[in-house]
């Protein structure tokens, strides 16, 4: 199987169909048992595209810290998150749309075109956009997207870490490990775990059905 590379393919359709400031956008943290949803939406200047950029996954942590000052230094840039409390009121696709929506909106000027990563688009956007499936790792656009969203959610949850001890945040970044699930079950639920997933929701679950 050939091995996909970022682009700027998607950009420039785009740019020949009359969009100037075409918008890639991407969100880290749907998996997680804990912590926000993260957004970025960014604007490459064509002129200046770091060397590098491409699906966050795919990169370590330096190369991505490294990218993500790149890219601040010579794009536009949003970040915007979706809350614990508003994943579990909203579920996570519609949390993960609404981060993305607000990363949109803090840009200014606003781009007038928008290359969301997935294959759906988020209801509430106020402008032409088209869904790009794996488009961090199509796209150079919604790449430095995935990279931006990704060192902004780890420095959070780094820092949720040091507030609560044990469960590995500054290394699994609140998803589902092994060390993470066994600091579950003994040091108990936070108010930044997702209580609608199901690993956290079980545990509170037998909490409730032992002490009633």
């Amino acid at each position: 199987m050939t091995k996909m590379s970022a682009d700027f393919s998607f950009e420039l359709a785009a740019r020949a169909r009359g969009f100037l400031r075409i918008a890639g956008v991407d969100e880290v943290g749907r998996g997680p048992l804990c912590g926000p949803v993260t957004a970025a939406a960014v604007i490459l200047d064509p002129a200046h595209i770091p060397e590098g950029i491409g699906d966050s996954k795919a990169l370590s942590s330096a190369k991505r810290e490294r990218l993500a000052a790149e890219i601040r230094a010579v794009a536009q840039v949003a970040v915007a998150h979706a809350s614990v409390e508003e994943i579990d009121r909203l579920n996570i696709l519609q949390a993960s749309h609404l981060a993305m929506e607000r990363a949109i909106a803090q840009l200014a000027p606003p781009p007038d075109h928008a290359l969301i990563d997935g294959n759906r688009l988020p209801r509430g956007l106020a402008l032409s956009a088209e869904a790009v499936v794996k488009g961090d790792a199509r796209s150079l656009s919604i790449a430095a997207a995935s990279i931006i969203a990704k060192v902004e959610r780890d420095r959070i949850m780094v820092d949720l870490a040091q507030q609560h001890p044990g469960y590995g945040w500054e290394r699994n970044a609140g998803y589902p490990t092994k060390d993470h699930l066994t600091a579950l079950l003994n040091l108990g639920v936070t108010p930044h775990h997702r209580r609608s997933f199901k690993p956290v929701h079980n545990i509170l679950y037998q909490d409730l059905s032992v002490t009633s």
